[in-house]
């Protein structure tokens, strides 16, 4: 994956080219204020919300009562932005009240949790700021967009950082295909969420993969600026399929039900008789967790409540256990405060 290819997959670069074929969007210029905000690891504090943080700096004497003083309390106070708050208002009323925001190539997806409605539908820049100031794939998009690039000796291209806001449309997860291309050729499509088991995508495997294959041939083939790259696609209820977003081709985007050892040296995606590969969740057994959980809770919960680290399990038990023996132990002792008879 080279660096060009990167930038080539930027929203407002593939955008005009595909508009017919994907929803309705708006892109605004990040002000640079802006993006030093995103970028602040301080408190978070949305810009734009009714409410200020305040830390409260003391000791606590249990005996006394504590008596606060102005000093001792410090208000906090999120940045305001006038100029650009009233572009995206604009934007985001232009676009029906509700949108889907991300940035030249990221969406804040693994931050919905933080949501009120768990979900990336935003109607103010307060609700954008929210979701991007808590999202690990947005400080990647700011700060190491080339990381996993090939040819890093090279010059990093010069970013210019977009706001992209999307028309919300309540897309159902079950329609969402990941679909590789190499040499201009359709080689994979991939559930996108794998995590789930959808039984209409298995009974219906041959349609979807027609469908996905007549889009590629007639509207995205030979005409994006690479011949290496990775397309989502939503098929709707009518079995029409729209274009959502273009990835690298490569480790930075993620692969699925694939890996990117089969789909770089073929493997058994290159053994394939005729036309793509197609990967789905066969039945209830194989439902995986959702990879966003790690951004939720500590990463020791997700090993343990996975099974992928069986060492840090061994270990859970055993504290477990001592614990409860511990317990037992106390139970046998008297207690400090009974009264002897």
């Amino acid at each position: 994956m080279k660096k060009e290819q990167v930038v080539n997959c930027q929203f407002s670069v593939w955008y005009p080219i595909f508009k017919k074929h994907t929803i309705k969007s708006l892109i605004l210029p990040l002000p640079q204020n802006v993006i030093d905000y995103l970028q602040d690891d301080g408190t978070l504090v949305v810009s734009g919300s009714d409410h200020n943080l305040q830390n409260h700096n003391s000791s606590i004497d249990a005996e006394e009562d504590v008596q606060w003083s102005d000093e001792e309390t410090t208000t906090v106070t999120a940045p305001e932005f006038p100029e650009f708050n009233s572009k995206v208002l604009e934007a985001i009323n232009a676009l029906g009240g509700r949108v889907f925001p991300k940035l030249n190539w990221s969406s804040p997806r693994d931050a919905n949790w933080i949501a009120l409605n768990s979900t990336l539908e935003c109607r103010s820049l307060s609700d954008i700021f929210l979701l991007f100031k808590s999202s690990d794939f947005i400080t990647h998009d700011l700060t190491q967009p080339y990381l996993q690039c090939s040819d890093q000796d090279s010059p990093d291209p010069a970013i210019n950082y977009e706001l992209v806001l999307r028309k919300w449309s309540d897309l159902i997860p079950g329609g969402e295909f990941r679909c590789f291309v190499k040499e201009n050729e359709l080689i994979a499509i991939s559930q996108r969420d794998y995590t789930q088991f959808y039984q209409h995508v298995l009974k219906q495997e041959q349609q979807i993969c027609q469908a996905i294959q007549d889009f590629f041939s007639l509207h995205v083939q030979y005409r994006f600026l690479d011949e290496d790259f990775v397309f989502d696609v939503y098929r709707d209820s009518q079995g029409r399929v729209w274009l959502i977003d273009l990835n690298p081709f490569g480790e930075v985007t993620d692969s699925l039900l694939f890996n990117w050892d089969e789909l770089t040296s073929g493997g058994a995606v290159g053994q394939q008789q005729e036309g793509p590969a197609f990967r789905c969740t066969t039945s209830e057994v194989t439902v995986q967790p959702s990879p966003c959980l790690s951004y939720r809770i500590p990463r020791d919960f997700v090993d343990l409540s996975t099974g992928e680290d069986a060492y840090k399990l061994i270990d859970f038990l055993k504290l477990t256990k001592s614990q409860q023996e511990d317990s037992e132990d106390e139970d046998e002792e008297p207690r400090s405060d009974t009264i002897p008879l």
